[in-house]
């Protein structure tokens, strides 16, 4: 799904609905305009279903739509504000397709210097392995045991680069990788707890209850440690601990300085939740940017550490060649 294309699509819908259109019609009408796609697909035959009579909340359950956009629009139809749920769930997805955008911008770059190093370590090891077939191979002096353990050393640096490549695109791929490196690695923590903070702030400005909100949560981050976390949140909560300074106490996925800012709020958590998100989608920006600009170097440093594995081992059996042919030709006849 993206993001941006899907925060534009519920701001065009939350102000028809609010004009007066019903909602079904402005579906369709919205649809006609959209890519096609399995987003598409659902949201016509969401429109179909509400043309037909179909209660919403009924409607929404039979759809392959995000959990986290479903109940919200239970909760609008609920609270008679549909239109008011549609602009903040606009601004939720708007936020998500920002943060997005920069961490996309975080992987693209190293994945673009592995590639690069992948495909100039391939051209040295062609050009390497040819000067040694065409000289090692045929001295005396080296063999077939030398020759061919020059090109294994030539041929290793690219399938160790070709190796780090391949667990890049299966970190990246597979969901249970990038659950567990995205509550961890720098930026990307932050942005998760941006993005946590954003929904919990949204469900409860559309009034949903506090336990209930939790519970969605606990479902939308199912799988990582901040589910885990959330979950005792909601635990104290039922215990009757219902400050978030005493609800939050003692975890780790949720830093200190988190809770504080929420806890500030008092009883408007809705407005502590959404500094928070404000304050951590600064910081993962921030913490993006040093990571983009400490990556040009460390590529240089890569790239030239490529060249000089390869071509030192190389170079030095040659020069060890022309040695030895240098001392048999000074030999006394």
């Amino acid at each position: 799904m993206k993001y941006e294309e899907f925060a534009f699509f519920n701001q065009q819908l939350a102000t028809m609905v609010r004009d007066g259109i019903p909602l079904e019609g402005a579906l369709q009408r919205l649809c006609a305009e959209m890519r096609a796609g399995p987003l598409r697909a659902e949201l016509v035959k969401l429109g179909e279903d509400l043309a037909k009579g179909v209660p919403l909340r009924e409607a929404v359950q039979s759809r392959q739509l995000p959990d986290f956009y479903r109940q919200m629009l239970e909760v609008g139809a609920q609270s008679n504000d549909l239109p008011g749920v549609l602009t903040l769930l606009a601004d939720y997805y708007q936020q998500r397709q920002v943060i997005w955008t920069r961490l996309k911008g975080l992987m693209v770059y190293p994945a673009i210097v592995l590639c690069g190093a992948f495909v100039l370590s391939c051209f040295l090891s062609f050009l390497l392995s040819t000067l040694v077939n065409s000289t090692l191979f045929q001295s005396p002096f080296f063999g077939w045991s030398g020759a061919s353990r020059a090109l294994v050393v030539v041929w290793c640096p690219p399938l160790l680069v070709g190796l780090a490549a391949l667990l890049c695109v299966f970190a990246v791929t597979v969901p249970a990788i990038r659950r567990f490196a995205r509550w961890r690695l720098p930026a990307f923590k932050e942005a998760s707890l941006s993005q946590v903070a954003s929904a919990l702030a949204l469900m409860l400005k559309s009034g949903l209850p506090l336990d209930k909100a939790l519970g969605l949560a606990e479902k939308l981050e199912q799988g990582t440690p901040a589910g885990v976390e959330i979950a005792h949140w909601r635990q104290r909560l039922g215990e009757g601990r219902g400050k978030f300074p005493e609800m939050a106490a003692g975890g780790r996925v949720f830093p200190p300085l988190f809770v504080w800012v929420v806890g500030q709020s008092g009883e408007a958590l809705s407005s502590g939740f959404e500094r928070a998100a404000e304050m951590y989608q600064t910081r993962a920006s921030y913490r993006g940017e040093v990571l983009l600009y400490s990556a040009l170097p460390c590529s240089v440093i890569v790239l030239g550490l490529v060249i000089v594995s390869q071509i030192q081992p190389v170079l030095g059996t040659l020069i060890a060649l022309m040695n030895s042919l240098g001392d048999t030709g000074s030999m006394p006849r």
